[in-house]
């Protein structure tokens, strides 16, 4: 699947899609995995948990009226995430009603709170513990481990240090937050998908993909490779989210890949400078579908912002957020 299939298979049919994501099967249970998180989800306040699962069904029932489908809502809480996950997937770029919203934004801030966020004061202590020889859990069931930079001699001091952090990016207060996108700019319609882009427009709302589509709009062509493109980040507890296109490299960087590779890290870093942030957290950007072999594109990652930040001299604290174990070793290798 290309980059832009996923957009043109939801047009094509919709339903079928929705459909086929309703009958995915839960791997873990609501209480425990309701977002990115690689590893369960901690468990929070119950009375929080109750509106949670309240709110559910009647959001559920709203997107699938609005679809002009009979509404039809599962009678457990792991059902009821999949199909309001798959519907918002589905959504296209338009106005919702301000019921909707209501509804939808408190929802998405309650999940929030329930999920837990973290903080660069979370990493920042991780890192003091960490630095003792002492294993370090933090942020709930995740494993947060930061570390700060020696990269051309260059230590990262203070808060505004660089940080790696392998857990789910949707829950970090930095300033901003980086989304590897596709050319489109709209999201992931895939339903139920587990790539960044579906878990940001996921969690922010539906007012993300609309914000996007106003952008693209505007610009009147498919985004370039290695640009960025700054938004609001609405239920998230980043200010921004920055938008960028990585390489497709299918396996095999060239060149002009990690080149634009390269660009993607800059441009992000200057959108989040221009835009006032102190804080930017990074995805592992192209190394997913897009095939970019992964030590390549982290070794392209730390060098670009150590590059950048000893360029401008600016105080931006950056975090490396990554997914995977293997990925977190390859940071933790590169930035000691």
């Amino acid at each position: 699947m290309t980059q832009d299939d996923s957009h043109t298979a939801m047009q094509e049919n919709p339903q079928s899609m929705a459909d086929e994501a309703s009958q995915l099967p839960a791997h873990e249970g609501f209480r425990q995995k309701t977002g990115e998180d690689p590893q369960p989800m901690m468990q929070g306040n119950p009375q929080l948990l109750a509106k949670i699962e309240h709110a559910l069904p009647r959001l559920v029932t709203m997107l699938q009226e609005e679809r002009g489908e009979a509404p039809i809502v599962s009678d457990n809480s792991q059902g009821q995430w999949d199909v309001f996950r798959a519907l918002v997937n589905v959504r296209p770029p338009a106005p919702a009603s301000a019921e909707f919203l209501s509804l939808q934004d408190a929802f998405l801030q309650d999940l929030l709170a329930y999920r837990g966020i973290v903080t660069l004061g979370d990493l920042a202590d991780a890192e003091r513990v960490d630095a003792e020889g002492v294993a370090v859990e933090k942020a709930g069931a995740e494993k947060a481990i930061s570390e700060r930079a020696a990269t051309d001699g260059a230590a990262a001091n203070g808060p505004h240090g660089v940080y790696l952090w392998r857990g789910d990016i949707t829950r970090l207060a930095t300033d901003c937050i980086v989304n590897a996108a596709n050319s489109q700019m709209l999201g992931c319609f895939v339903p139920g998908h587990h790539c960044i882009d579906n878990a940001i427009h996921t969690f922010a709302g539906v007012q993300l993909r609309l914000e996007c589509a106003r952008l693209m709009k505007a610009q009147g062509y498919p985004e370039p490779t290695g640009m960025a493109k700054m938004t609001g980040a609405f239920n998230l507890p980043s200010r921004f989210i920055a938008h960028t296109v990585g390489p497709i490299a299918n396996g095999r960087a060239s060149a002009i890949d990690a080149a634009l590779l390269a660009n993607c890290y800059t441009a992000c870093l200057e959108a989040a400078a221009d835009a006032g942030c102190s804080s930017i957290a990074f995805c592992c950007i192209s190394t997913g579908v897009f095939g970019f072999p992964q030590r390549e594109a982290a070794k392209i990652a730390v060098n670009t912002v150590a590059d950048w930040r000893a360029r401008t001299g600016a105080s931006l604290a950056v975090v490396f957020n990554v997914f995977h174990e293997t990925d977190e070793a390859l940071y933790r290798e590169l930035l000691r």
